[in-house]
């Protein structure tokens, strides 16, 4: 089979190559899918640069998450069939015509879900989802993100709605300011333009802004917490920017804030099962009945995996890139 492999870590222009691999073949408890469509995260491309929270062995087929059609099942596997279009996350190897994974972790989507919403339908949303949860707003109070154009803001915007909750987005330059507005999601805020801070703050009519999410670290994190109320929590979820969170002691301590971190992998691998199954019901609800749709801004053949990822990270997107076996 063909596969996206890495043999040393690096930038990926530069690193991500494709190669002849074996085709795997699934053990105990395990299901072999035939990739679709699978989408390419900020994490991933931190694991091909080996800066992620783990390090896989090399050489390594990189790739978290996407849809296929079950080819295989391993001994022991029920309740799935050959052929069965699932989704999965959290899992290994995904960028390849063919990877293995455990059967308790493929998620069945049924027709009325798009490939391009089933591909990315767990990691983000499900972390959104999670975020959300921990962040214990109640309906009618106030959160602020940044980075609010992204995969995550968009879905903690619709998540967020469902519950009631107001969120009041930062982005930078006009074109997100533009992009965000169009998909109908308001107050959005330049961060790049003149006297934002104080429309931002008066966009919530005097109502407390309880939390704050900063996806990029360096100086966006300081304006965030210039942002929240008094005794209010800043939650580091990304670090876009590549910068160490700058926040001023005096919004710290005269605010006597709360920050702290976010880490969708380990919140995933503490939540209890039937919380699992909930909160991923909940998102395949919200995917059938066209609630939550996630678009693709490009798909690539696993050929061009470099290419694809220098489009991911290029400035503009508003869609996640793709990654399929052919185009």
């Amino acid at each position: 089979m063909r596969a996206v492999t890495i043999e040393t870590f690096g930038e990926p222009k530069d690193v991500l190559t494709t190669a002849e691999r074996p085709l795997p073949e699934p053990g105990a408890g395990e299901v072999r899918v035939e990739l679709i469509l699978a989408p390419i995260h900020n994490h991933d491309l931190a694991i091909v640069r080996g800066v992620y929270g783990y390090k896989p062995p090399l050489p390594a087929i990189p790739g978290t998450e996407g849809v296929g059609r079950i080819d295989a099942l391993g001994p022991g596997v029920t309740g799935l069939t050959v052929g069965q279009r699932i989704t999965v996350s959290g899992a290994q190897n995904v960028w390849a015509e063919y990877f293995v994974v455990k059967a308790g972790q493929v998620v069945p989507v049924p027709d009325e879900v798009s490939d391009e919403t089933a591909a990315q339908l767990l990691a983000m949303p499900l972390s959104a989802l999670m975020l959300l949860e921990d962040l214990g707003v109640a309906e009618g109070e106030w959160i602020a993100i940044n980075a609010a154009n992204g995969a995550v803001g968009r879905l903690v915007n619709v998540l967020a709605r469902q519950r009631g909750v107001n969120v009041l987005n930062l982005v930078r330059g006009p074109k997100s300011v533009q992009a965000l507005r169009a998909a109908g999601f308001e107050p959005v805020f330049d961060t790049e333009a003149e006297g934002w801070r104080d429309a931002a703050v008066a966009a919530t009519s005097g109502a407390p802004i309880v939390r704050a999410v900063d996806q990029v670290g360096g100086g966006a994190a300081s304006d965030a917490m210039a942002l929240l109320a008094p005794k209010g929590e800043l939650i580091s979820f990304g670090a876009l920017s590549g910068q160490p969170m700058t926040l001023s002691p005096g919004d710290v301590i005269f605010k006597q804030a709360v920050v702290k971190g976010f880490w969708g992998s380990k919140r995933i691998e503490e939540t209890s099962a039937e919380d699992r199954r909930r909160l991923i019901g909940e998102l395949v609800t919200a995917a059938a009945q066209g609630v939550l749709r996630l678009d693709a801004e490009a798909t690539y053949p696993l050929d061009a995996a470099a290419d694809a990822a220098v489009a991911t990270e290029s400035p503009g997107r508003s869609a996640k890139v793709m990654l399929a076996p052919r185009v």
